[in-house]
């Protein structure tokens, strides 16, 4: 389970319920570097990662099972009938869905849950979590770089790499629907603000007097990637460079 600061002492009839765990849901452009970053922050740390539902096929170094559950359009489908998704879109063609019942039953045993879901399915998870979900927007430096990462990964053709950027400007200019952004421009800064805002999350959870150093730390540094810290001019910036 993920390190979090100590709690108050807890009575007897407390102790058994475990502290409900946080809901983090990262999202942003595809060739963002989401994958890489969510590996790199949660390296060492027993948190669930649900691993979605899609209908795409698997790319190259693709695991089922490990970076998406594989399945048939008609498959997805049902489920999606049976409610069986906590949050599902299409994009680009294909399906994309989150199931439920993992995700509720690591919550409830205080594990925290990661997510990394196209934006469509965080605003979904929004609608039906409130302010449990931690929704993190992680955004390119400029759509020139998001072209040439996209470009680079050789994976797509021209017309869906047009269709990608055009979806991440929209996408950019709406990051104030979101609690935090983070800029992937520097791995190492991503990273460690991406730690900040965990270890924030956790301390908001527990009285201001049981905070310690660190927690401020983390508070202060998680402040600073709150997306109400972005003007009109910043995301401008990025969409139009």
């Amino acid at each position: 389970m993920v390190a979090s600061p100590d709690s108050a002492p807890q009575t007897a009839a407390s102790s058994s319920r475990p502290r409900r765990g946080l809901l983090i849901v990262i999202t942003g452009a595809s060739g963002v570097g989401k994958g890489t970053l969510r590996e790199r922050w949660l390296a060492g740390q027993d948190v669930f990662y649900s691993t979605s539902w899609t209908t795409r096929e698997a790319r190259q170094g693709e695991r089922d099972g490990v970076d998406y559950v594989f399945v048939t359009p008609e498959a997805f489908l049902e489920k999606a009938r049976q409610d069986g998704f906590l949050e599902h879109a299409q994009f680009v063609g294909n399906h994309y869905g989150t199931p439920t019942e993992p995700i509720e039953a690591a919550l409830a045993r205080g594990q925290d849950v990661v997510l990394e879901i196209e934006v469509e399915g965080a605003m979904q998870v929004k609608g039906r979590m409130g302010e449990e979900a931690v929704l993190v927007f992680i955004m390119p430096p400029s759509l020139t770089e998001l072209r040439r990462r996209l470009t680079g990964r050789a994976t797509e053709t021209p017309e869906r790499i047009e269709k990608r950027l055009a979806r991440a400007r929209d996408e950019i200019t709406q990051a104030h629907a979101f609690r935090y952004v983070v800029v992937n421009d520097d791995l190492d800064r991503a990273v460690g603000e991406l730690q900040a805002v965990q270890r924030a999350e956790h301390a908001r959870l527990r009285p201001e007097a049981e905070w310690t150093a660190a927690d401020r730390e983390a508070l202060r540094l998680a402040d600073t990637v709150r997306s109400t810290a972005l003007t009109p001019e910043d995301l401008a910036r990025v969409v139009e460079s």
